[in-house]
């Protein structure tokens, strides 16, 4: 069985500006527009489709694997934009990133309160 990750909605109080936050900070192509939505697109076809929401925002988490090379602009792009940013989900530890299985990871917000992680290691992957 083949079973891979698409797409999904992120519901945002201003698509344009959300989907613009996002592929700024993890340097990817401008969104595009299709259908109502702005879509950012990632590796092998997956595609975050943002849609401006008719009420509240119910904040949702989003983590992004990549490289050690793109970790260091996405960094860069955190620290230059003044985006808070915290090395743990709890937000204990600002001004922080982590090293969670021999790697780097970094938790930050978008505009609506989305919570997003960027890390260079999958999660129990160890530190070989």
């Amino acid at each position: 069985m083949t079973v891979s990750f698409n797409h999904t909605i992120v519901y945002a109080t201003d698509k344009r500006r959300s989907a613009e936050f996002l592929a700024n900070v993890l340097g990817l192509p401008e969104p595009q527009a299709l259908w109502s939505f702005m879509t950012v697109s990632l590796e092998d076809g997956v595609a975050l489709d943002f849609a401006t929401a008719s009420g509240p925002i119910s904040p949702q988490h989003y983590a992004f694997l990549v490289t050690e090379d793109e970790f260091d602009g996405i960094f860069a792009r955190i620290q230059r934009d003044g985006i808070p940013y915290w090395a743990d989900p709890a937000r204990s530890r600002p001004r922080q990133i982590n090293h969670n299985d021999g790697g780097r990871g970094v938790y930050f917000d978008d505009p609506d309160g989305h919570f997003l992680e960027a890390i260079t290691r999958p999660y129990g992957s160890g530190a070989s």
